[in-house]
């Protein structure tokens, strides 16, 4: 039997600006400019990926450093 896959819960505004150490201002001007992705409840609130987010707390030199390239 196949069981349904967990998806995981989106991250309020609050929850990003804490893992990231930053003001929901903050967080909110990157949503604006595109440095996050979100998405808006239908209350209007924005959610977001808590992979992108998580993405965001690995140090940029490991980002986008290639496997055999020092």
């Amino acid at each position: 039997m196949n069981r349904p896959q967990q998806v995981p819960e989106p991250l309020t505004s609050g929850e990003v600006a804490h893992m990231l150490r930053v003001t929901p201002v903050t967080v909110a001007r990157w949503a604006d400019t595109g440095k996050l992705t979100s998405f808006r409840t239908l209350g209007g609130h924005r959610r977001f990926h808590r992979a992108e987010v998580e993405a965001l707390l690995v140090p940029e030199t490991v980002r986008t450093t290639s496997p055999g390239t020092g």
